[in-house]
């Protein structure tokens, strides 16, 4: 989440198999598809690229135990049969493939994310995680005292953050100064509550704004949507996402402009850089073979989209 903030794009496909023959009672490999100047592939290369990248007890394990805030469509949210779903999600199975794993999907609150990669309990954070040279560092972003190790990020997405009212009222609102004096709803740890903390700072005497913070942001929705706030915010496709879907479209607008636009990453704890390296050729796989922008395209996301994973690009 665009937390303590953002999300990108073309299409290539490659096809490999391997064909058994038995001659002379001497097993022959023979590749039927994709040749290359190097030689035939055997099939688990093919279908898992960059498997003997992962760390042993991970590829042994044969899964990725991945933490996430799973109440944040479209990026990742629970569909009406219960199924994790959206764009991490899916992301997070390409990946899977380009590794022999499969990406586990564990339900998280946000701010104890990071938490869980340092305890072990996660291999990899992922959930619209903002990529910020704060938690590269294991700075609060408040305090600016260390809190701890810091992670690493595999950035994979651009998203700005987004204000939205109810439709028809906005309160005179388009922008981050204008909220001085009002209430807002926001979920709690992201860069949306870090953004309203900041701008409170710069309200009038006797103006500040009022944040009301949740666990996720589906109940800072349903706080603004029985006008128990004046404004919400949150990252701009979870914002847009929200208006074209909460009441039909009838229930939310977007106001102003989006700000801050910066990296989510794929957060891994400091020190598994096997793991960090293994997950960034694996990104750069899907994107040079076009499943990740089929991805982005599926979810209508392509503004986001970037066209290399980079290593803690976040600013």
């Amino acid at each position: 989440m665009t937390a303590s903030s953002t999300r990108r794009t073309a299409a290539k496909s490659r096809i490999a198999a391997v064909c058994a023959i038995a001659v002379a009672g001497t097993m022959l490999l023979a590749a039927c598809g994709d040749q290359t100047k190097n030689g035939p592939r055997n099939s688990a290369s093919a279908q898992a690229p960059f498997a003997d990248l992962l760390p042993k007890e991970i590829k042994d394990k044969g899964v990725i135990k991945v933490g996430s805030d799973i109440a944040y469509p479209p990026v990742e949210f629970k569909d009406k049969s219960g199924r994790t779903v959206g764009i991490d999600p899916d992301i997070g199975a390409a990946l899977g493939k380009q590794l022999g794993v499969t990406f586990q999907f564990q339900n998280g609150t946000f701010d104890t994310l990071i938490t869980g990669l340092r305890s072990k309990r996660y291999d990899l954070a992922m959930s619209s995680m903002t990529d910020t040279k704060d938690r590269q560092q294991g700075i609060d972003s408040e305090t600016k005292k260390k809190v701890g190790e810091g992670v690493d990020f595999v950035d994979y997405f651009n998203a700005g953050v987004s204000i939205y009212t109810r439709k028809g009222d906005d309160q005179g609102i388009s922008s981050w100064a204008d909220l001085c004096g009002k209430k807002i709803a926001v979920q709690r740890g992201t860069v949306s509550h870090d953004l309203a903390k900041t701008e409170s700072k710069k309200c009038p005497a006797g103006k500040s704004i009022a944040i009301e913070t949740f666990d996720n942001d589906l109940e800072a929705q349903t706080r603004l949507r029985s006008g128990g706030a004046d404004a919400g915010s949150s990252d701009f496709p979870v914002a847009a996402y929200a208006v074209k879907t909460s009441g039909g479209g009838k229930d939310f607008q977007i106001v102003g402009e989006q700000v801050e636009a910066a990296p989510y990453g794929i957060a891994v704890a400091k020190g598994n850089d096997q793991l960090t390296k293994a997950v960034q050729a694996a990104l750069n796989g899907i994107i040079k073979n076009g499943e990740y922008d089929k991805i982005i395209s599926k979810w209508g996301v392509e503004a986001g989209a970037v066209t290399e994973a980079k290593l803690n690009g976040g600013s």
